[in-house]
């Protein structure tokens, strides 16, 4: 995930056939996303779009620290 997705992290995104999605827009603020999910809504009556919050993954060390 690049460093402009992490601060995009609402989505709007379309399901395509079987379990698979396409992010269609990135949004910073949940009402912003909500905002264009109604545009497109009403652009597109017969496809299905939704919100999910792409959250990125954190990466973290199990090793431990040095004792001094």
């Amino acid at each position: 995930m690049t460093y402009s997705q992490q601060l995009h992290p609402w989505c709007v995104v379309r399901y395509l056939a079987g379990q698979e999605y396409m992010i269609v827009a990135r949004f910073r603020r949940r009402d912003d996303a909500v905002a264009y999910l109604q545009v497109l809504r009403q652009a597109n009556k017969k496809v299905v779009f939704t919100i999910l919050f792409h959250a990125p993954t954190v990466k973290t060390s199990l090793t431990p620290k040095a004792l001094n």
